[in-house]
């Protein structure tokens, strides 16, 4: 089992000085390694046909309504599947989390990686980042600390990935990036992007 995580939104909590009044974080779920690869594959012929070169990076925040849903309506097929976890800032009251972005995403992470309806086990992690290398590894240890026991194990490895050479990254970033558009009423397509892989998305928490 693989998957690949990452998020949309800002992990600060500055309401007032342009922090992201929502975040997101999202799995890509591939229940067999062979449908990541097929999926990879998919994603870089797309890049092809589009004329776009090898190294060219698949960011939901830097493309535009065309490409955004070009992207999607090709993947839509491929097989994977979606959980995803909504954090609406100003009904998280915890000072804890709030006071700390480090904190708050790694709370993030361990908290959709656990609410996985039991369909997570002994997965390959890849998740999106080069921070620094103390912060890494202090997020391993927490994952691995929360997540694994003696009677289950979600977490076989862990590994951080540079998404600008990794397709199925982009592909989380593709995602999540739809499922936090649904969530900001200002923009005018904020409805475009989600429905277009809704038969992907197994599960969106909204944190209450």
């Amino acid at each position: 089992m693989l998957v690949f995580i990452d998020e949309s939104g800002d992990a600060g909590f500055k309401l007032n000085k342009g922090s992201s009044p929502v975040f997101v974080i999202a799995l890509i779920i591939f229940d067999d390694e062979l449908d990541a690869e097929e999926t990879a594959l998919t994603i870089k012929k797309y890049r092809r046909e589009i004329g776009k070169k090898d190294f060219f990076e698949f960011k939901f925040n830097k493309l535009d309504r065309e490409l955004r849903l070009g992207f999607l309506r090709e993947v839509k097929t491929c097989k994977f599947r979606c959980r995803a976890i909504v954090f609406k800032k100003s009904v998280m009251y915890s000072p804890t989390l709030r006071g700390s972005k480090d904190k708050f995403y790694s709370y993030a992470v361990k908290l959709v990686l656990e609410h996985n309806g039991d369909t997570i086990k002994n997965a390959k992690i890849r998740i999106d980042g080069l921070g620094e290398q103390a912060f890494r590894n202090s997020l391993t240890r927490y994952l691995r600390s929360n997540l694994n026991s003696s009677r289950k194990k979600v977490i076989e490895n862990l590994r951080f990935r540079d998404s600008k050479n990794d397709v199925l990254i982009q592909l989380a970033d593709m995602v999540v990036g739809a499922i936090k558009r649904s969530y900001d009423a200002d923009k005018n397509d904020n409805q475009d992007y989600r429905v277009v892989i809704k038969k992907r998305i197994e599960d969106v928490w909204e944190f209450k």
